[in-house]
């Protein structure tokens, strides 16, 4: 059986990584996993403090692996516990010892930066603004180079991401 082919998509908020994941899924017949922040902000009614982010990169890499056994090839995962370092660097000043062990233990085959080029749109709790977006991406960039963690920057539309993904997925399919 040929090894799952896990891709991480990245970006800061409002930057169309939930709107990729889903169509690179669908396009591939795979599932993919939903940002838990997302759903931790829903069902609570209130933004994570500084001894919820653990808690919530340990359950985004559960719910990956559960995904896996239904994943087809490939497993699309819409952040990783890299994104939860830089936002609790930015809201709490830096992360815990867990939290930045999971994060270097969390590995993906491919991973892809959405690009913060679509409209920014403010949701009630969880995204901040305009100048937070640019700041993450900026910070996201640097850590991925110090990390030397190969990386591709999508732009443009839905299409056009969709169009940029298919030839740095290519081969990577055609090998697992």
């Amino acid at each position: 059986m040929a090894a799952l082919l896990r891709v991480a998509i990245l970006g800061a908020e409002s930057s169309g990584k939930s709107t990729l994941a889903a169509a690179l899924a669908e396009r591939h017949g795979t599932v993919w996993v939903p940002e838990y922040l997302r759903e931790f902000v829903e069902t609570r009614g209130r933004v994570p403090v500084a001894g919820d982010q653990f808690f919530i990169a340990r359950t985004q890499v559960a719910r990956e692996r559960e995904a896996s056994a239904s994943a087809r090839g490939m497993l699309i995962c819409d952040t990783t516990p890299l994104m939860t370092v830089l936002y609790s660097r930015h809201y709490f000043g830096g992360e815990d010892t867990q939290l930045a062990a999971l994060a270097a233990g969390t590995h993906y085959d491919l991973t892809l930066v959405t690009a913060p080029d679509t409209p920014w749109v403010a949701d009630g709790l969880q995204r901040e603004s305009e100048a937070v977006r640019q700041l993450i991406y900026r910070q996201l960039l640097d850590e991925l180079v110090a990390r030397r963690i190969p990386h591709h920057i999508l732009h443009g539309t839905l299409e056009q991401r969709l169009a940029q993904t298919m030839p740095l997925l290519a081969p990577l399919l055609a090998d697992a």
